[in-house]
């Protein structure tokens, strides 16, 4: 399977807060994705990107949001932008009632996306957290770059299969 993951180098020191965009993109779904996460910290910012050649969009959204706090300093108090109901739903009202369950949904079904979620529930718990919703192509500055580039990364890959 190919996968690929860039990241531009910058790191924070832990002060004040971070804003953190992501947004994910597939071809086909499932099919080739791609994701990205724009990480802002007084003023500074810094860009990280992947590619999965066979994935879903949920897989990409979850992806941006795991590698994106990675690069954050544990905890930081950050503000997590997302445009997809998937993530924030499982973060804010899911997750809880999936753990206690062993990981199965209320239909007693396994959670989709397990390993990911799994990973991402380690993860929220080293950081303060706030979740902010944006309605996907509205205007808002830095989704619609997170979008972007994670279309790029996704185009730039498929060409290059």
């Amino acid at each position: 399977m190919k996968s690929a993951v860039k990241y531009d180098g910058n790191l924070f020191d832990k002060n004040n807060f971070y804003l953190l965009y992501t947004d994910g993109a597939c071809s086909g779904n499932p099919g080739p994705g791609a994701y990205a996460a724009i990480i802002i910290q007084d003023g500074n910012e810094s860009v990280i990107s992947g590619y999965e050649a066979e994935t879903t969009n949920n897989r990409m959204e979850l992806k941006a949001v795991i590698e994106g706090l990675k690069k954050i300093p544990e905890g930081s108090k950050v503000y997590l932008y997302s445009d997809s109901n998937y993530v924030l739903q499982g973060l804010e009202e899911w997750i809880k009632g999936w753990k206690e369950k062993d990981w199965k949904t209320t239909a007693n079904k396994k959670v989709k996306n397990q390993d990911l979620w799994k990973e991402l529930d380690v993860l929220i718990s080293k950081y303060e957290l706030e979740y902010v919703k944006i309605k996907g192509h509205s205007g808002d500055e830095y989704n619609e770059r997170a979008d972007s580039l994670a279309r790029k990364e996704l185009e730039k890959n498929q060409n290059i299969e």
